[in-house]
């Protein structure tokens, strides 16, 4: 990790405590010590000792950072939000290593943050370095055999049929978006064995974007365009275009069967003519940082990464961005539904900011040919501020098919791809 710190402290024998800090990526060892009773009080936190939590036989997750140490402070809100949730199951503990340095020997810490998992007796199971994310902590209890959520039922929402079935004639859907094809703008790319039928230009270029190894000469000859005027198709390369934006930002695009036709249909509609070659520059200008695939800044999530900024064409790409720059990130993604701002901070490949809390993630899902699940597509993703609204989004998306997962966990999965199966994210036939 280029950003997180580790900070070293090394205790001299006598009255003095000598603490260096040094900035490095955390690692996880285990260890099966029972430790000592020690009291502290620590941004708002309470630690009341081992000795407390065997007489109540709470199993005990305490933390030994600094409130100054970047991860650490990155792990205080998860901390007290657990301890409110989990109080009663679960004992939750923090001791400032720097206020308290005779601490740091007595549980043998070398850096900070470490988290100790023990058992309800004071028996170390396990123990991690370095920002540990909320649902890692809690998945790491499951793995450990340690019920601390009293067995409640996880929520959520999975629909593995279709509520209704879609209707929708198969040329008058989008092949790769889904959505409805206006006649005006139809166009067409000969496949091997069909032909695929688009709503658009823009998603063409998405299309041509999701091919590994893409010619522009040979795929370009297979796409022919809907002439606006009189409903003919011209082959896509030969075609003028009026290019315009419309009232939310984004590109309008209507082709003619030439600069003739092109011309008096700009005189009536406003926007330039531009040819094939200005048109697929444009379209191609920006691309989703982990998937490389054409997008609109309208339709993106925005992603910072430290001064620079980039874009994920949907929400899942988005959070992809940590797993393709092993860098730490900020993005911020639009609620499905109403728009609303989501934003999610990364540190060490796991969540460590998340605004509004309740924020949730839609995996859209389908069946591939050989019966397993598989990624609907970037098309069917999304973040949602509540259950609520992710519900009303599929109320009016019956066909929609997939599970609602934690967006920790959506970071997760992009998080445990490799290197190749990065390269080849969201690409036609690949996408998993």
């Amino acid at each position: 990790m280029n950003t997180a710190s580790k900070i070293i402290i090394i205790a001299a024998l006598g009255a003095t405590i000598v603490m260096a800090l040094a900035l490095k990526k955390g690692t996880v060892g285990t260890g099966s010590r029972t430790s000592p009773a020690i009291t502290n009080r620590v941004s708002g936190i309470s630690a009341t000792g081992a000795s407390a939590a065997i007489a109540a036989r709470l199993p005990r997750l305490l933390d030994l950072g600094a409130d100054k140490c970047v991860p650490c402070k990155k792990m205080a809100p998860i901390l007290e939000s657990l301890k409110t949730e989990y109080a009663g199951r679960l004992q939750v503990e923090f001791i400032d290593v720097w206020l308290n340095p005779d601490a740091g020997k007595e549980y043998g810490i070398e850096m900070i943050p470490t988290q100790i998992f023990f058992d309800a007796n004071g028996k170390e199971l396990f123990r991690h370095t370095g920002f540990y994310g909320r649902e890692d902590i809690l998945g790491k209890w499951k793995e450990l055999g340690v019920d601390v959520t009293g067995g409640k039922p996880s929520s959520g929402i999975v629909r593995e049929m279709p509520v209704a079935v879609d209707t929708r004639p198969p040329q008058a859907v989008c092949f790769m978006c889904d959505g409805d094809v206006n006649p005006k703008t139809r166009t067409l790319v000969k496949g091997r064995n069909e032909q695929h039928v688009l709503c658009g230009l823009h998603c063409y270029f998405v299309y041509f974007s999701s091919i590994v190894g893409a010619d522009p000469g040979i795929e370009e000859a297979k796409v022919s365009v809907t002439d606006w005027a009189s409903g003919r198709t011209v082959a896509a390369t030969t075609a003028s275009y009026i290019y315009g934006i419309d009232s939310k930002g984004r590109a309008t695009i209507r082709a003619c069967g030439d600069t003739v036709a092109a011309s008096k249909e700009q005189q009536s509609s406003g926007g330039i003519v531009v040819n094939w070659e200005l048109l697929r520059s444009k379209e191609l200008a920006i691309r989703c940082t982990f998937c490389d695939r054409a997008v609109y800044p309208e339709d993106a999530c925005s992603v910072k990464l430290g001064t620079t900024h980039g874009y994920g064409c949907c929400t899942h790409c988005a959070m992809g961005v940590a797993a393709r720059l092993k860098q730490d990130i900020e993005v911020e993604a639009k609620d499905g539904l109403t728009g609303e701002i989501i934003r999610v901070g990364t540190l060490d490949g796991q969540v460590a900011s998340l605004n509004p809390a309740t924020a949730i993630a839609w995996f859209g899902q389908k069946k591939g040919p050989d019966g397993k699940w598989v990624s609907a597509g970037c098309f069917k993703q999304g973040f949602f501020v509540s259950e609520a609204n992710l519900q009303r989004w599929l109320d009016a998306r019956p066909a929609f098919t997939g599970r609602q997962i934690t967006i920790a966990q959506a970071l997760s999965d992009k998080m445990k791809l490799s290197p190749d199966q990065i390269a080849r994210a969201c690409k036609l036939g690949e996408c998993k």
